[in-house]
């Protein structure tokens, strides 16, 4: 097990000006299980594969067990990754694909069947230990690559879109054996997904990148509630956070017909701040913002209502409010919602960031 530190480490390909990752700063502790997230070409990847050695960082540094590891080799930082591909041997063995890294090194053969039998007691793979890759679910293919990175033993794990090849109800269950896997070996690990659902549900901790930047590091919960900035606040969560421009007038955040306190400070320049709200915060009310009804989206317990905001402030502006799934409102129906007072976030609508605390 280890800790990990990126150093101001920094990435720029041959040809780009702008870094894919600038400047990165994070710790990583002991046995944490860490999610970097963000959209494509947000540059988790890229931070995946410098803590690996299979890219260059041209600026900062990078430190396993405050070993500085920036210019060894992969080989030679101790570390174990899984790909969203399996990049499993066809002609081997279940077995063979597990142990393989272990024969390169030259380990002693009882050795290896002894690792492989354990990893493959700890994956449920014991029965399919001579079969070959091609007689296997994906999901099974991936616990064999994921096998064979725990039979190396490593002080770290890194996971690059492991999930990303199985099928939705494959992946749910997936995510969760992985998640379970990592807290039994405590093996500090670095989680690479697009899918911030599967970031919240896994992490100790969600890393959100965006344009090679970090925005926030926090654990889910903190994020869920407390976002940095509007990316973050959009971002995380699903569905997505409600975010619109309002303005402030007299002390008061304007809200429709109702008018908010603020728990900020000053105003920013312009008078306006962007405010938001998720679809479980918002309640149907007397007053409020307007919403005209569009489409309800039943689950059973809950349902959500995707509606458009009426008035000139919310022109062709659209909506997500959770409501009671057994009495919900009707399509065409004209509704006011109101958000509780506790869970409303203000953002500078200039700089994005959080206002208040």
């Amino acid at each position: 097990m280890a800790t990990v530190r990126f150093d101001h480490a920094t990435r720029t390909y041959p040809g780009n000006d702008k870094p894919s990752v600038d400047a990165l700063n994070l710790d990583i502790a002991d046995g944490e299980f860490l999610v970097l997230v963000g959209p494509s070409g947000c540059g988790k990847s890229t931070s995946l594969r410098m803590l690996a050695g299979l890219e260059e960082v041209n600026d900062g540094r990078i430190f396993i067990d405050d070993k500085d590891v920036t210019d060894l080799s992969p080989k030679d930082r101790d570390v174990a990754m899984v790909f969203q591909n399996y990049a499993l041997y066809p002609h081997m063995s279940v077995a063979d694909n597990m142990g393989f890294a272990l024969k390169i090194a030259g380990v002693d053969k009882s050795e290896i069947r002894r690792r492989v039998e354990e990893a493959a007691k700890i994956l449920d793979l014991t029965e399919y230990l001579q079969r070959k890759p091609k007689a296997l679910s994906g999901g099974q293919r991936q616990r064999v690559a994921m096998g064979r990175a725990i039979v190396r033993e490593p002080k770290v794990f890194l996971m690059d879109e492991p999930l990303s090849n199985l099928d939705a109800k494959l992946r749910v269950q997936t995510r969760t054996q992985i998640a379970s896997l990592q807290r039994r070996l405590g093996i500090t690990t670095v989680y690479v997904t697009h899918d911030q659902v599967e970031a919240m549900t896994m992490g100790d901790r969600v890393a959100v990148l965006k344009d090679g930047l970090l925005q926030q590091c926090d654990s889910p919960r903190r994020m869920y509630d407390h976002p940095d900035n509007v990316f973050v606040a959009g971002f995380i969560g699903s569905p997505a956070m409600n975010l619109f421009e309002v303005p402030v007038d007299g002390g008061g955040v304007k809200f429709g017909t109702a008018s908010l306190r603020p728990s900020f400070g000053a105003t920013p320049q312009g008078g306006r701040v962007t405010l938001g709200v998720r679809p479980e915060d918002l309640d149907i009310a007397d007053q409020g913002l307007p919403v005209t009804v569009e489409v309800v989206e039943e689950l059973g317990a809950d349902a959500y209502v995707y509606g458009s905001m009426d008035g000139a402030e919310a022109a062709d502006k659209s909506i997500v409010v959770r409501v009671d799934g057994r009495v919900p409102p009707e399509k065409g129906a004209r509704i006011h919602v109101l958000p509780k007072a506790d869970h409303v976030h203000y953002f500078d609508p200039t700089t994005g960031l959080r206002l208040g605390d």
